[in-house]
């Protein structure tokens, strides 16, 4: 971090904007964003590998030159239809804050469930392998069993 907090101003001037329309081209987003201030930049994101090389990933990141400029069009633009599409527009800065605090619930719960739901499964599992161990056990018995008698009689003729 920058000691004049110059990241902290760039976070809160630049927003997030999901759940865009695969229509949805960079020159349209500029426009849509643009009477609410500024814009420094623009990222766009594209998929650059796989089957969908070239195609737009669904959202993009717009700075403006100020946070004012960014909050009023995050107040003005979030919820509003683009192409069908009710548009997500959110500080980048708090964007991060929220998916991992959403990651971190989501893990939460996730891991909860596995406890609950893993108990009886985990006890199921572990009844299934004591059941096959016992089972072994008693094969490998009967294996030593037969082979003593086997001896016994080798030894007797």
């Amino acid at each position: 971090m920058d000691p004049n907090g110059s990241v902290d101003d760039k976070c809160e001037s630049r927003l997030y904007i999901g759940n865009l329309d695969l229509r949805i081209t960079e020159a349209v987003l500029l426009k849509m964003f643009s009477p609410f201030g500024k814009i420094v930049s623009e990222d766009f994101l594209w998929h650059t590998r796989g089957p969908k090389r070239g195609e737009p990933r669904g959202f993009a990141f717009v700075q403006y030159s100020t946070k004012e400029e960014a909050e009023l069009a995050k107040e003005k633009m979030h919820g509003r239809l683009a192409c069908g599409r009710p548009l997500v527009v959110r500080l980048a800065g708090e964007k991060y804050m929220l998916e991992t605090a959403d990651k971190s619930t989501k893990a939460a719960r996730e891991g909860h469930k596995m406890h609950l739901s893993g108990g009886a499964m985990g006890q199921s599992s572990r009844s299934a392998k004591i059941a096959a161990i016992k089972n072994k056990l008693k094969s490998l018995e009967e294996e030593s069993s037969r082979t003593k008698k086997q001896k016994q009689n080798d030894d007797v003729s």
